[in-house]
């Protein structure tokens, strides 16, 4: 398994199960599998509901806690410092654990709101109940934000990465700040059919005897993107994860890099209502 250390030199997986939308029972399969098949990154959060059934599979694989990677989120109703301390105990009860390795602000909710909700990840840090936190969902202005206000800098920014919103102006930031940019949707969500069915990736797929999917996640790796694919299909948690074996040339880099077209599939960070 590839790993990327963090800014405190935590160790973080470069790829991880992705749990949203996964019914309990269906995340509980899923995370037994993605373990069986080397898999040692869960990703949840609290809305997700599957918490409970994710610590369930942890403990059934019997796979050390220690070689485990688990990262979950505070929700947006719970943000604020006591709120959020509230949300943590209640999922690392759910989770079945003593800590979490990376512990995340979901969305954000206002620069206010955003500090005291950070703050509580911060004495969460210090407490040693989490080994790395972060955001989700943050621009570029929001993490400046952050970097100016707070006194432990975010180790990680989870956000909609794929090969049409490649934001590399935001990697860059995070690049030039030593935050870790960590992309969720990685294989378009909703819009998969836009990635299985595009001609360049196709190609590419054909060069290497590779899948497009496991394209779409090795060219996330390569630019030192943490991904997290998301299924619940045994064959498909496998096959994503089978992506270690081969490199892309620049060429076709450069190739998937022209796909681009900043398109959001998921709500703009500045506006969401929930």
């Amino acid at each position: 398994m590839n790993k990327i250390k963090l800014n405190n030199n935590y160790e973080m997986p470069i790829i991880g199960l992705g749990t949203w939308r996964s019914k309990p029972e269906d995340a509980y399969k899923a995370v037994l599998v993605a373990l069986e098949k080397g898999y040692r990154h869960i990703d949840t959060a609290a809305v997700y509901g599957n918490e409970e059934m994710i610590g369930k599979a942890i403990f059934d694989s019997q796979v050390k806690r220690e070689d485990l990677f688990i990262t979950t989120k505070v929700w947006n109703t719970d943000q604020g410092y006591e709120n959020t301390l509230k949300a943590f105990s209640e999922s690392i009860k759910k989770l079945g654990v003593d800590y979490v390795d990376l512990y995340l602000i979901h969305w954000f909710k206002g620069y206010d709101n955003s500090l005291s909700t950070y703050k509580a990840l911060e004495d969460l840090y210090r407490q040693g109940k989490v080994k790395a936190i972060g955001v989700c969902n943050y621009n570029v202005h929001h993490l400046q934000h952050l970097l100016d206000n707070v006194e432990i800098k975010p180790m990680v920014n989870q956000v909609e990465t794929h090969v049409t919103l490649q934001n590399h102006f935001l990697h860059d930031f995070c690049k030039a700040n030593n935050i870790q940019l960590e992309a969720y949707a990685p294989l378009m969500s909703r819009k998969i059919d836009e990635l299985l069915t595009n001609e360049t990736l196709n190609e590419i797929a054909n060069k290497y005897n590779k899948t497009v999917p496991q394209i779409a996640i090795r060219w996330l790796i390569e630019r030192g993107i943490v991904v997290i694919p998301k299924s619940v299909t045994p064959e498909r948690i496998e096959s994503n994860f089978d992506v270690f074996d081969f490199t892309l040339s620049k060429e076709d880099m450069d190739k998937i890099r022209k796909i681009n077209t900043g398109r959001k599939l998921f709500p703009e960070m500045d506006n969401i209502d929930f």
